[in-house]
């Protein structure tokens, strides 16, 4: 990719838009001819300077017919935390996935979050950049990492806006929630707090998991994706993108014939993001207020904070309230930051060192919510 070139990032992310479907030899019209799947280490959009660790690329061991899932709960007590590679068998696929236990897990009933990386990302990467391990080791969380399969998307992009991955009972909205609970079982995870994280296509399947999957996600948290439903194919999800001018499409209903419980979200975006318009932090805090106004309550944003962290960004955040008075979602725009996860760790792609440190902010959010509570 041509770091110089104003369109690259947009043109790499259209091309993960296309890579999966049925358009993709199409889609290498659209993209910068010096930029090929190929290409080595992705490159940060629109951020100047950034460092990105280069590393020589993972070699992926064929799967054991004889690899457990996960570690059995009631395994012997460890002092020191886990890095787990698995796999897990989901209508008849196998998909990969890694798993951070944390030093403090002895078998107890712990709560997790579930992170999904973005384009041309994977849970390693990922786990480097937002240094969510870290913070889960500091606040006792169990993290889950699924991976998408380059079998699925050659850079490795969740396939968000299609109509089938975007309902409850079919495609990967339903593998990961799939995957959620296996582990929720496994490791004898708190039920009432699972939460759900992604970043960019990660962010936009966070939030379709949030619509679809409300009784299982306490929280949610969505870095520089999308709102639900704004798109139904490559090039409206290319629109949405673009100028955040999608239109919201929700489910009616969405567990049997009721309406389900609307989950708080905290949304992170940069307004200077080439990739994601930051128009699109507006339409999910917009998604919400449908959800909470379909349930028969009001979201009244409270005060806006103008401020700055110590050698970081200014932002804007507002925090919005139900009915009650109770905080249900958070809206953070960095001002400056581009299509990268904010405050974090330059071993990792698509990632800005300067604060806020979005993922301390994440896991203060989640803190506040359960299910049944």
């Amino acid at each position: 990719m041509n770091i110089f070139d104003p369109l690259a990032s947009a043109n790499a992310a259209l091309w993960s838009l296309f890579a999966g479907g049925p358009l993709g030899f199409a889609a290498q019209f659209f993209v910068d001819p010096q930029s090929t799947v190929a290409s080595a280490t992705p490159e940060p959009a629109s951020q100047s300077p950034i460092d990105i660790l280069n590393e020589p690329p993972m070699v992926r061991q064929p799967l054991a017919a004889d690899v457990p899932f996960v570690t059995p709960r009631g395994a012997a007590v460890r002092n020191s935390p886990q890095w787990l590679s698995s796999h897990f068998e989901h209508a008849g696929q196998t998909h990969r996935f890694k798993l951070y236990v944390p030093s403090a897990y002895h078998g107890q009933s712990l709560p997790m979050v579930v992170m999904l990386h973005g384009a041309q990302q994977d849970p390693d990467d990922f786990a480097a950049g937002t240094g969510m391990n870290e913070a889960a080791d500091a606040h006792g969380y169990i993290v889950a990492y699924p991976e998408q399969s380059e079998s699925v998307s050659l850079l490795r992009c969740w396939n968000w806006f299609r109509p089938g991955d975007q309902v409850r009972e079919s495609g990967e909205a339903s593998m990961i929630a799939a995957l959620t609970r296996e582990v929720v079982a496994t490791y004898n995870v708190n039920h009432a707090r699972v939460y759900v994280a992604g970043m960019s296509a990660g962010g936009a399947m966070a939030v379709n998991l949030a619509v679809t999957h409300p009784d299982l996600y306490a929280a949610a948290a969505v870095h520089s994706g999308v709102a639900f439903g704004v798109a139904d194919d490559p090039f409206s999800a290319l629109c949405a993108m673009n100028d955040g001018k999608g239109k919201i499409r929700l489910p009616a209903r969405l567990l049997g014939g009721s309406q389900p419980r609307t989950v708080p979200l905290i949304v992170f975006h940069g307004d200077a993001d080439e990739t994601v318009h930051p128009s699109n932090s507006d339409q999910i805090i917009s998604m919400r207020r449908l959800l909470q106004g379909d349930a028969g309550a009001t979201l009244r944003p409270g005060p806006t904070d103008l401020s700055k962290t110590e050698n970081g960004y200014a932002y804007t955040r507002r925090i919005f309230h139900d009915e009650k008075g109770l905080p249900v979602g958070e809206q953070w725009l960095v001002h400056g930051l581009g299509h990268a996860w904010s405050g974090g760790n330059l071993q990792g792609t698509y990632t800005d060192p300067r604060g806020p440190h979005a993922t301390n902010e994440i896991v203060r959010f989640f803190d506040q919510f359960a299910l049944n509570s």
